[in-house]
């Protein structure tokens, strides 16, 4: 989110600037005009010394008068401290994201920052082979082609929604602290029930990883043999268990979720 009133203030400051300069400009050569036309009489020369001295008094007339206009308009009220230094904190991610090696320090940032937030909770496990998971999948990506890359906007969806479902079971995880004797076994209940859906998910998501490599192996296998029909079946093969994984893990999405792909959010 942009700070609307340091950008009022930061024209405010350039028109005032730039009118001061016109104006000063205009005086100088209104000034060297009247000593030097009289002084020489008319000529080709005088005629530029008033046209610079006409231009520049227009000039500061205009900036002047924008500067008015601008005044005339409100003032944006400030921005509270939090959402202030969120705003500066996001164009600094921004303008680090634009370098690579940036870009990989900020997301093994944000993977310490999250590990640190579950600490101590049942779901690091699970997250910790999700995230070996991900990393694995991440360095298999760009040789899944054909049927291969239908899987990566799903696996991206199934791997923020784990990462969630990870949060969401620390959460509960620290409400039961405070959680009154008649409320905490509803708590503990609900706890296990995430607990187990991200435990499963994380495995579904593993044998999708797994099955991602053996299409990559096996497509690496046929273009080195492109007359072996086994090759090519057990390519066809590796394809549909990639797809039966990826039905697994679309019936792990919470309903009403779009894949990353359909303009859902991915990680």
């Amino acid at each position: 989110m942009a700070d609307e009133r340091s950008r009022y203030l930061r024209q405010a400051r350039r028109l005032r600037g730039s009118a001061r300069r016109w104006s000063v400009l205009g005086g100088m050569f209104t000034g060297a005009a009247a000593v030097l036309t009289p002084y020489a009489g008319l000529g080709l020369p005088d005629a530029a010394w008033a046209a610079a001295a006409g231009g520049s008094v227009m000039l500061a007339a205009w900036r002047w008068a924008d500067l008015r206009r601008h005044h005339a308009e409100p003032v944006p009220a400030a921005l509270p401290p939090a959402a202030l230094a969120a705003a500066r904190q996001a164009r600094l991610t921004s303008v680090v994201e634009q370098f690579p090696a940036g870009r990989t320090a900020l997301q093994e940032l944000r993977r310490h920052r999250a590990r640190a937030e579950l600490k101590g909770s049942a779901a690091v496990d699970p997250w910790l082979r999700l995230d070996r998971a991900a990393g694995t999948l991440a360095g298999l990506a760009p040789r899944l082609t054909g049927h291969g890359a239908a899987v990566l906007p799903e696996a991206a969806s199934a791997e923020h929604s784990l990462r969630d479902l990870a949060h969401r079971v620390a959460g509960v995880e620290r409400a039961l602290r405070f959680a009154p004797p008649d409320g905490r076994d509803g708590l503990q209940d609900a706890h296990r029930t995430l607990l187990t859906q991200l435990t499963d998910g994380v495995t579904a998501y593993e044998t999708l990883v797994a099955a991602s490599a053996g299409y990559v192996a096996e497509d690496a296998r046929a273009g080195a043999h492109l007359g072996d029909a086994g090759t090519a079946t057990r390519l066809t093969e590796a394809a549909d268990l990639l797809r039966g994984v990826t039905d697994a893990l679309t019936e792990l999405r919470p309903p009403g979720q779009a894949p990353a792909g359909s303009g859902g959010t991915s990680r």
